[in-house]
C-alpha cells in the first residue's frame, strides 16, 4: 500500500514539477531553450535576438541570445572563450565540435557556462549563458543539462 501510494505520488508531482520550466522562443533567430523555475525575465532585448533572465532566490543570471556568425562557427566560439578570459575568467573546460560548442570558467567565487549551437542556416548561432556561485553549482549542473538539452535551432 506504500508502495502505491508513493506511485501515485509521483505520478501526481513530476508532471507539476515539469510544467514550472517554460519554452523560450526566439523569432528573429529561429531557436528556442527551456528556461528553469524560479527565473523571472528581463525582457525581450531591442534588437529581438535575445533575453534575460534573473533567480528569484539567488543571485543567478542567465543570457539566452542568438548572432549572426561573422566567420565560421569555431572562430565564433574562439572569440567567446577569449572575451572571456580578457574578462578575468579562467577556464576550466571546453568541448567545441562543427555543430556545439561548451565551455566553463572561474572567476573568484563565480562560475559561468556557456553553451552555443550552429543553427539550422548555417550562419546564425544560439547560445546561453549562466553565472552564478561556487555555491550553487551542485544546484545549477541539472537545470543547465536540460537547458543543454533543449537548446536547438527550431524547424531543422
Amino acid at each position: 500500500m506504500r508502495i502505491l501510494a508513493l506511485l501515485l505520488f509521483a505520478l501526481i508531482t513530476i508532471p507539476a514539477l515539469a510544467q514550472d520550466w517554460r519554452a523560450y522562443d526566439n523569432a528573429r533567430f529561429g531557436y528556442s531553450v527551456e528556461i528553469p523555475p524560479g527565473f523571472r525575465s528581463l525582457g525581450e532585448s531591442e534588437s529581438g535576438d535575445g533575453q534575460g533572465f534573473i533567480n528569484t532566490r539567488t543571485p543567478i543570471e542567465l543570457l539566452v541570445w542568438g548572432g549572426n556568425l561573422a566567420g565560421d562557427f569555431e572562430t565564433e566560439v574562439a572569440q567567446r572563450m577569449a572575451w572571456s578570459e580578457a574578462d578575468a575568467w579562467n577556464i576550466t573546460y571546453q568541448a567545441v565540435t562543427p555543430r556545439w560548442a561548451s565551455y566553463s570558467a572561474v572567476k573568484g567565487s563565480r562560475v559561468l557556462y556557456e553553451r552555443l549551437v550552429l543553427l539550422c542556416d548555417d550562419t546564425s548561432y544560439a547560445a546561453f549563458r549562466a553565472e552564478y556561485s561556487v555555491t550553487e553549482t551542485a544546484d545549477m549542473n541539472q537545470p543547465i543539462e536540460r537547458m543543454v538539452q533543449s537548446l536547438r535551432g527550431n524547424g531543422c
